[in-house]
């Protein structure tokens, strides 16, 4: 249970970790490239408007009609050491997709070929940047043809392929730190919890031992003084109480027994176990006039602790029997499916309320809390049936439908 614990504790941990660093890289990201972008598209319409400047003389198929004016110098863009230290490329078409002329820095790393046939068809396309082959681009519209600019983003793109390699490797060895970090920080969390329960537990076993003794003493004494007086009311009483008290402090010790001592496991035939348990329980159940309906697979067989089981099994019998109400029939099914082993018993009674289901494997709840103890039950027996399947690494849960009530345990078919 407190290791279930532990592990919730880490994994909580761990989760909101993961989720902050990977949102934060995210809007690191997600803002960079976007910063990036927007100020390759500035460099590039600079680039453009600058393009202009280069014509001193008409080009060769342009009509000196709609030569453009000399543009004034763009802003602070062009001045700074990331546009000076860029690489750009060009090519100029016209509108029939005629290459006026392309510019191509030396040395080469795209051929002209590339860059006019990637320029086709951008120009052909209705976007105005955009990515390509490693480099981004802007077309621009001219006087009379249309400018694609086109710059290398090789080192960029290595960079922050390098940034996010490494970011990767510290950010996933930072986790791991955080990992053990946060074991140390569940374990520190837990043991108190732990401590304490182990002290209850502790203390149900030491109280029932302490306690069974004077009951026995009681119980001895009261029959003595009744050989002497005879029948009497109130030693009727004490006997009654005394006899009550005995079976809770049995119930407390086999509780106590079950959760504190490691059961010894064997190889066992489940359906033979199952079929032995079911046979007792015919004669009660056909006194409240009650059909027990068993439906038990062969062969299915179980690393367990056999006296535990039979216990379990019984205890989810008689829980059914005294919880039927106008019922004329009660289930009890095993079979082997799925890679697990499942034990189930139902019976027509009241709906669990969906708030109470997970706490009536608890011990001493009742969920009819206007019940009192006379038919010598005290909210134990599902406490030791929890404690006898999480022994065998399964699971019980109570599910409820249309009238019906189902104890399921589930164990690993190993």
């Amino acid at each position: 249970m407190f290791e279930k614990s532990r592990r919730k504790i880490v994994a909580a941990i761990m989760s909101i970790l993961i989720l902050l660093w990977v949102g934060t890289l995210g809007v690191i990201y997600a803002s960079s490239y976007l910063e990036m972008t927007r100020r390759n598209t500035e460099m590039l319409k600079a680039q453009a408007d600058m393009y202009e400047m280069n014509f001193s003389q008409p080009v060769i198929g342009m009509p000196p009609s709609i030569m453009p004016p000399m543009p004034d110098k763009p802003g602070f863009i062009t001045d700074s050491p990331i546009f000076q230290l860029s690489t750009f490329y060009s090519v100029a078409l016209t509108d029939e997709g005629k290459v006026l002329e392309t510019k191509n820095e030396q040395p080469a790393i795209h051929s002209d070929e590339e860059l006019e046939r990637l320029s086709l068809n951008i120009s052909e396309s209705t976007k105005t940047s955009g990515r390509k082959n490693g480099m981004s681009y802007y077309k621009a519209s001219k006087n009379g043809y249309t400018l694609v600019v086109f710059m290398d983003n090789t080192f960029l793109n290595e960079s922050a392929t390098t940034l996010f390699r490494y970011t990767l490797i510290f950010g996933a060895l930072a986790l791991v730190v955080f990992f053990f970090i946060s074991v140390y920080f569940a374990r520190k969390i837990v043991h108190p919890l732990e401590e304490s329960y182990k002290k209850q537990k502790q203390f149900i076993s030491d109280a029932g031992h302490e306690l069974k003794t004077p009951v026995s003493v009681v119980n001895a004494n009261a029959e003595l003084l009744s050989r002497e007086i005879g029948e009497n009311q109130w030693l009727d009483n004490i006997l009654y109480e005394n006899e009550r008290m005995g079976m809770l402090v049995g119930q407390l010790l086999e509780l106590a027994r079950t959760e504190n001592v490691t059961p010894v496991m064997e190889q066992l035939d489940l359906s033979r176990l199952c079929n032995g348990e079911v046979l007792p329980f015919e004669s009660v159940a056909y006194e409240k006039g009650i059909s027990l309906i068993s439906n038990i697979s062969k062969g299915v067989t179980i690393q367990g602790n056999s006296a535990q089981l039979k216990q379990l099994v019984s205890i989810l019998i008689d829980n059914a029997l005294r919880h039927s109400k106008d019922a004329k029939e009660i289930y009890l099914s095993l079979s082997a499916e799925h890679k697990k082993i499942i034990l189930s018993v139902v019976n027509k009674g009241e709906s669990i309320p969906e708030d109470e289901r997970s706490r009536i494997f608890e011990r001493f709840y009742r969920v009819d809390t206007a019940r009192n103890s006379e038919d010598n039950h005290y909210g134990l027996g599902l406490a030791i049936a929890k404690s006898i399947v999480e022994a065998h690494k399964g699971t019980i849960q109570v599910h409820c439908d249309n009238g019906y009530v189902e104890f399921r345990a589930e164990f690993p078919d190993l």
